[in-house]
């Protein structure tokens, strides 16, 4: 009963479309599912994702009238963006310059080719080679070339002022695996955890930051991370936290997706999902994400719901 992966991430936007624009015409992503936000249907819930919108390849947004992000430890840090080869990432970062859009130099980091990048409110994202590990499912009307294309997440970095407790709750409720660590370019210590059978996918980077002032939840900023277990363990790995002392949410059923959430004791928020049944549920796969898809026990409320959205 392991955690495969990395399964979504959620971030913030008070843009929803730009951030459309940007996450599918530069960024070349599909928007996979339009709905909204389960728990505030007045706000969007949009899913970025492959061709084929493959568990581990979602990188989704809550659509909120907030201020920018105060960045700060006790949060998820950084994106990781996987792509094939050290040719991507120069095509991205001329791709992103010309976009002018904030761009570093392509750098090694734990052993990686990564280009580090910031959409326009200052998401912290990067590029990274991953060596084509894996299968891909390129989407055949993006405006990048399918060589090119961002195949899925992961790392996903979060940032804690002590290690300790957070490695507790990785390593004996989660089940990862300590493997390396690094230190960053400013000079913190980071962990590596590795879940599943490893590789970038599968990792998650723990930034040690005992100095630093606590984030401010914003635009920008990440809501939560999710990572993967098969269908089948849902109700095992409901019962393994169900004892745990920590803030939990018990099982939830996302339509798409079930799903349990916690706080691990850095305070970040963790999810746990299902690879299934997936984002075809609702809608054909060849025109997924082109229209508002609601979940059944909201349909009633369609009407309502539509009238208070922004179009994109």
């Amino acid at each position: 009963m392991d955690l495969t992966g990395i399964h979504h991430l959620t971030a913030v936007t008070a843009d929803a479309p730009g951030n459309h624009r940007f996450y599918t015409q530069v960024l070349g992503m599909r928007l996979v599912k339009k709905t909204v936000n389960q728990d505030d249907v007045s706000a969007y819930h949009l899913f970025y994702a492959d061709g084929e919108a493959r568990p581990g390849t979602d990188l989704t947004f809550f659509d909120w009238p907030v201020a920018r992000e105060r960045r700060g430890t006790r949060s998820i840090v950084g994106t990781g963006l996987r792509v094939d080869g050290e040719a991507a990432l120069v095509f991205w970062r001329a791709r992103l310059a010309d976009a002018k859009v904030r761009v570093g130099e392509i750098v090694m980091r734990d052993g990686r080719a990564t280009l580090d990048f910031e959409d326009p409110e200052g998401q912290r994202l990067s590029l990274i080679d991953d060596g084509g590990a894996g299968t891909t499912a390129p989407w055949t009307r993006s405006p990048v070339e399918a060589r090119y294309q961002i195949r899925g997440l992961g790392p996903i970095t979060i940032s804690v002022p002590d290690l300790a407790p957070t490695d507790a709750v990785l390593r004996t409720v989660m089940g990862m695996h300590p493997v390396r660590s690094f230190a960053a370019a400013d000079g913190a210590a980071v962990e590596v955890y590795e879940m599943g059978k490893g590789g970038a996918a599968a990792e998650l980077h723990v930034a040690v930051e005992p100095g630093q002032a606590e984030a401010r939840p914003g635009a920008g900023g990440v809501h939560h991370v999710a990572f993967r277990i098969p269908d089948a363990d849902y109700e095992a790995w409901a019962d393994r936290l169900a004892p745990v002392r920590l803030p939990k949410s018990g099982p939830v059923d996302r339509f798409y997706f079930r799903s349990l959430y916690f706080r691990e004791p850095g305070g970040i928020l963790f999810e746990i999902a299902t690879d299934g049944p997936g984002f075809a549920t609702d809608e054909p796969m060849a025109s997924l994400g082109e229209s508002l898809s609601l979940p059944p026990f909201l349909e009633a409320r369609r009407r309502e719901i539509e009238a208070g959205l922004k179009p994109l």
